[in-house]
């Protein structure tokens, strides 16, 4: 079917490739085609994409520092006309600010239409060779050293396997924060997934730190979930790290070690132990 403008608006979210033209649905490019407007998170990839399809559909750009601004433009936009929503690579709203423009029209009873396609998060998933019945997806890794470190700590005892996306001068110092906190565990770590450097490398997290010395482009990790028998716990360099900043603000060992108890799954004796042996 065609565009209908006597129907309600609809706000499409249409995936785009992640690297290859060639994986672009022909629904995707018949959407794109037909909406009346293209909302973008940079409008100089995706105008290289409509020009490669022949698309001539208006664009306006919308990303993560004028998301705000653009909110309510859209919005109007979206009680008379279709709105194609894309990201720079993937199913837009997944790690991108997307969300908001889907929630705000989703609370204003405007229908929200998925156009699946390319995504980097099943695709590294379905090469890394871990198991990928069930996942845990953390996004974006923290920039911070210490954020990012209570973040793995809170997944060391996860059995699902974990997915994160990294940046390429971020890469190494992730990959050694998971050896310390995670344990040196089975990794994929996939880079420039579908691109013509498309490399996927399958070994332990510390293989993983003398092979990437050098990274470049963009990086999704797959790391293998903890297992008891394959003794990957490795916490007790981060268990004293943190206890010890609890106890440096002054918490008591009761209450810290409750609130990292929490955070990490850990058992309350052997946290309270390392609490004792703090120096």
């Amino acid at each position: 079917m065609g565009y209908n403008p006597s129907a309600m608006p609809n706000l499409y979210l249409v995936a785009t490739p992640i690297g290859n033209l060639e994986d672009m649905s022909q629904r995707a490019i018949r959407i794109l085609s037909e909406v009346r407007l293209i909302a973008a998170e940079d409008t100089r990839r995706t105008r290289q994409l409509l020009s490669a399809y022949g698309i001539r559909t208006p664009l306006t750009s919308y990303y993560e520092h004028n998301k705000g601004a653009k909110l309510p433009y859209l919005l109007g936009r979206l009680e008379q006309d279709d709105i194609a929503l894309v990201s720079d690579a993937g199913m837009p709203g997944i790690s991108d600010p997307g969300y908001n423009l889907v929630r705000a029209a989703i609370e204003r009873g405007i229908s929200v239409v998925a156009i699946p396609g390319p995504s980097v998060l099943p695709t590294a998933l379905a090469v890394s060779g871990l198991l990928a019945n069930q996942f845990v997806y953390l996004g974006f890794l923290p920039r911070k050293k210490g954020d990012r470190r209570r973040l793995l700590g809170c997944v060391n005892t996860e059995q699902r396997t974990i997915v994160a996306l990294e940046a390429p001068h971020r890469l190494q110092a992730t990959l050694r924060d998971a050896e310390e906190i995670l344990g040196d565990r089975k990794v994929a770590v996939c880079r420039e997934l579908t691109k013509i450097h498309e490399e996927v490398f399958r070994g332990s997290v510390s293989q993983a730190i003398a092979h990437f010395l050098q990274p470049r482009g963009e990086f999704t990790l797959v790391i293998e979930g903890y297992s008891s028998e394959g003794g990957g716990l490795q916490v007790t360099d981060f268990a004293r790290e943190e206890l010890s900043r609890l106890r440096q603000e002054g918490i008591p060992a009761k209450e810290a070690v409750a609130k990292l108890a929490g955070a990490t799954k850990l058992p309350r004796n052997l946290l309270y132990k390392t609490w004792l042996e703090l120096p």
